[in-house]
């Protein structure tokens, strides 16, 4: 885990398993790092970018969370679920990009958990798949797709194909984006 907090310091891009799909990830705060993994993933912007936290605690540094949205996620967390809420300042504009939402997951993956306790704060999270590409789970497929763009690879094994579950709760009433592994 050293290693792969070295690389997020140093503005480089990792590969790590979590509880849904094998994730793309890099430093929340290094808008270098972010910008490469917009041009993997086909540099449209208007894709969500979301990111991983350690606990609730975490995201309620980054996003305004009602207090029927913490009773939800509090339910489902950690899991395979990605939540959009209203951003605070903390979250960098190259992510918002006109827009005031972000996307913010807590897996239920132990990799997960100790790579943010070595990193120290938020990870990008976003699929390791290539634009128009079905989902990978065979690690090997997955580095050698992935080998010329990241700097570490953290294999855990064969992953998931099934991506988070996507869940809106900026509104009063939660709204289903997208079904995934995380069943309501």
């Amino acid at each position: 885990m050293k290693a792969a907090a070295d690389v997020l310091r140093d503005g480089g891009l990792i590969v790590y398993p979590t509880d849904s799909i094998y994730g793309l990830g890099c430093d929340l705060f290094n808008k270098r790092a972010i910008e490469k993994i917009y041009q993997i993933k086909g540099n449209d912007k208007r894709k969500y970018l979301s990111f991983i936290c350690s606990d609730l605690k975490g995201i309620s540094e980054y996003a305004y969370v009602s207090n029927a949205a913490y009773k939800i996620m509090r339910h489902l967390l950690p899991g395979p679920f990605t939540f959009i809420l209203n951003a605070t300042r903390q979250v960098p504009k190259v992510l918002l990009e006109k827009r005031k939402t972000v996307g913010i997951r807590i897996p239920d993956n132990s990799v997960c958990h100790a790579l943010l306790a070595e990193f120290g704060h938020p990870v990008i999270s976003t699929s390791a798949s290539l634009p128009d590409q079905e989902y990978i789970g065979n690690p090997d497929a997955i580095e050698s797709t992935f080998a010329r763009w990241v700097d570490l690879f953290l294999d855990a094994g064969p992953g998931g194909l099934e991506p988070s579950t996507v869940i809106d709760l900026t509104e009063d009433e939660p709204v289903l984006i997208r079904q995934g592994k995380g069943k309501i």
